[in-house]
């Protein structure tokens, strides 16, 4: 796939089912949407809970999301739970070059794609504060 506009940025956020990866500069946005092919086959229940609620690893799911990435120089990972760190671990191992691009993991529950990519660019903004004064 190749990205059709200049980003810079990018951010992904991810749960087991699902990804939405944006990547965006200062005027354009573009969206991706990737879903895992295992959707939602595990319980998060307290009680009756059936094996220990956590989906299995997708290496499939994550190949997806990592390639949507390509492209990006900078990377942010938000979701609610396993899997944002699941996708860092797993770019770590199949794709350095791209993990080498992620610049923060963060724990986000469930906001609409408008509020991901307002995070994001609050986010970037501060980091790319931080870069300047160093």
């Amino acid at each position: 796939r190749e990205i059709s506009m200049e980003h810079f940025h990018a951010v992904v956020w991810i749960d087991h089912d699902e990804a939405h990866v944006i990547h965006f500069n200062p005027d354009e946005t573009e969206e991706l949407k990737v879903h895992s092919k295992h959707r939602s086959g595990h319980l998060h229940h307290k009680r009756g809970q059936l094996g220990d609620g956590h989906a299995p690893e997708d290496p499939d799911y994550y190949g997806l999301v990592e390639r949507a990435l390509a492209g990006a120089r900078e990377i942010l990972i938000v979701g609610p739970a396993n899997a944002k760190d699941e996708l860092e671990k797993h770019m770590k191992h199949h794709a350095k070059a791209l993990a080498d691009c992620i610049v923060g993991v963060e724990r986000v529950d469930h906001p609409t794609d408008g509020q991901i990519l307002k995070l994001a660019r609050k986010y970037f903004k501060a980091a790319d504060r931080l870069v300047q004064t160093i």
